[in-house]
C-alpha cells in the first residue's frame, strides 16, 4: 500500500510555493500519495481536515522563517490553524509520524510548540554564495525517514539504486503487457516472438482466438489449443473451401504446420479462424540475439 504523506508549508512567495510543489512531485515519483495543505479548504469541516492529517503515515512541515512566524504569531492563518490541528493529535502519534524540513531557515527555527519535542529535521537550506544546494543526499535522507529506515547507511541501498531497479522491473512488465501481443483486427499478418509471451490474441469479443506456439524446426511450429481454443486442425490441401474448412478440425491438443500450410482454429463458442504459416525464425544465440518467431496471416470467418 502506498505511503500517505501530508505536507504543510507557508505561502511565503511564488518561488517557495513552486519549490514545495516540485518536492511533492518528486515524492509522488517515488510512489507516495502526497496531500498538500493548499488543497485543503479551511472553510471545510474540521473532521474532514483531521482525517487527512490523522490518516497520513507521515506529516512533513516545510519550515522557513515565515512558517514559524505564521504558526506562532498568526493563529488564524492557514499555517496557524494547521499547527493547532496537528498539535492536537501529535501526542497520539508515534515519534516517526512528524518531521520538519528546513528551507531558508539557517537558524533552524521551529514553531514554539515543537521546540521541546525535538522532531526529526532535514537541512534543505541553500548557500548560493558557497555554491551549496540541497540535492540527492538530502532526498535520500528524507526517503529513508519516510520508509522508516535507520539513519546508518553502512549497508544501505540509495534511493537512486532502488529507482534504477524499479525502472528495470517496469520495463519488463511493460514488455509483458498482453496488449503487446494482441490484434483486434479480423484479418491481418503478424510476426510473433512466441517465447516472449504465452499466446497471441487474434480478433475480439466472440471472434477472439488465443493462439499458442512452440518450436518444431526450421520450417514449422506447434500450434496448441491450450490457450482457450476448443479445437485445431491442419488444413491438408491448399485448395480448400472456407465454407467447409471445419472438416479439418481434430480432437488433438496440437498440430504441426510447416511454412506454407494453413491451420483452422475453433474458439470456445464455435467461431472459426484460418491461419497460414508464412515464415519461421529459429532462435539465434550469438553476439546479436535473434528470438524465435513465427510469421503468419489469418482471417476470422465472421459469417459462420
Amino acid at each position: 500500500m502506498k505511503t500517505k504523506l501530508f505536507i504543510s508549508y507557508a505561502w511565503t512567495s511564488g518561488a517557495h510555493r513552486e519549490w514545495v510543489r516540485l518536492l511533492a512531485t518528486q515524492l509522488r515519483l517515488l510512489g507516495y500519495t502526497v496531500q498538500i495543505d493548499s488543497a485543503v479548504e479551511y472553510g471545510a469541516s474540521l473532521s474532514g481536515f483531521m482525517r487527512e492529517v490523522t490518516e497520513a503515515d507521515r506529516v512533513l512541515l516545510i519550515i522557513d522563517e515565515n512558517y514559524v512566524d505564521r504558526a506562532d504569531q498568526h493563529p488564524g492563518s492557514g499555517v496557524g490553524i494547521e499547527n493547532q490541528w496537528i498539535r492536537s493529535v501529535f501526542e497520539e502519534q508515534p515519534v516517526s509520524w512528524l518531521s520538519v524540513l528546513f528551507v531558508n531557515n539557517p537558524r533552524f527555527s521551529l514553531p514554539a510548540w515543537l521546540i521541546d519535542r525535538g522532531p526529526k529535521g532535514f537541512n534543505f537550506n541553500s548557500k548560493p554564495d558557497l555554491n551549496n544546494f540541497p540535492g540527492i543526499e538530502q532526498m535520500d535522507d528524507l526517503w529513508r525517514w519516510i520508509e522508516g529506515l535507520p539513519a546508518d547507511k553502512a549497508h544501505a541501498l540509495s534511493a537512486a539504486v532502488l529507482l534504477e531497479r524499479m525502472a528495470r522491473i517496469e520495463r519488463i512488465d511493460a514488455m509483458r503487457d498482453p496488449a503487446n501481443y494482441a490484434n483486434p483486427a479480423l484479418k491481418d499478418r503478424i510476426t510473433f516472438p512466441y517465447k516472449d509471451h504465452k499466446h497471441y490474441t487474434l480478433g475480439h469479443g466472440e471472434y477472439e482466438f488465443k493462439v499458442e506456439f512452440s518450436d518444431r524446426g526450421s520450417d514449422g511450429v506447434y500450434v496448441y489449443i491450450d490457450s482457450d481454443l476448443k479445437a485445431v486442425g491442419l488444413v491438408t490441401t491448399s485448395d480448400f473451401d472456407p465454407r467447409t474448412v471445419e472438416t479439418f478440425l481434430r480432437q488433438g491438443r496440437f498440430v504441426e504446420p510447416v511454412v506454407g500450410q494453413s491451420v483452422v482454429m475453433m474458439n470456445l463458442i464455435g467461431a472459426l479462424c484460418i491461419m497460414k504459416i508464412e515464415g519461421v525464425q529459429l532462435e539465434v544465440n550469438a553476439a546479436v540475439h535473434v528470438p524465435s518467431a513465427v510469421t503468419f496471416s489469418y482471417e476470422i470467418l465472421t459469417g459462420r
